[in-house]
């Protein structure tokens, strides 16, 4: 069987040249049950609108899109004073306990000693001597390298 007829008919396809009588030609001639095999790499091509056309929506379609789109309703929930302040009282207990447990570590981590104790009348006031700059504040900070007075040469 000669099939001229339709190798031009696709060239004129691919160059965008074809009627839509022509267009419909071809896809009567695919749709055929013998085709060369030389041409069976086209037939999906033009064969494919009439398989989509037989593909419809379900009949549940209707019923799964509206089961999406509609949520149940829900009620709104009767809130009390103490379900408010719940958070509140949650977070003053959680504080408490982290007080409590510093407090403890604190005290079992010292020294034996109950900390400074200052004693405001034996306090001296050294505002008028040189030497009070190069001295420390506490006697837990000491100086690491020893200072020279300038007096000392």
């Amino acid at each position: 069987m000669d099939y001229k007829y339709i190798e031009q008919l696709l060239e004129r396809y691919w160059n965008c040249e074809t009627s839509l009588e022509e267009e419909e030609i071809l896809r009567a001639f695919f749709h055929q049950k013998e085709i060369p095999s030389y041409l069976l790499r086209y037939k999906s091509l033009f064969t494919y609108q009439e398989a989509e056309k037989e593909l419809k929506l379900g009949d549940d379609f209707d019923e799964r899109v509206l089961a999406e789109i509609e949520r149940p309703v829900v009620k709104a929930k009767r809130l009390t004073l103490q379900s408010r302040f719940m958070p509140l009282f949650k977070a003053a207990a959680v504080m408490a306990l982290l007080f409590t447990i510093g407090g403890v570590v604190k005290h079992s981590m010292g020294d034996g000693k109950n900390g400074v104790v200052y004693v405001y009348d034996q306090f001296d006031n050294k505002t008028d001597d040189p030497q009070v700059a190069y001295e420390t504040d506490t006697v837990k900070a000491p100086l690491k390298v020893p200072l020279k007075t300038p007096i000392e040469k």
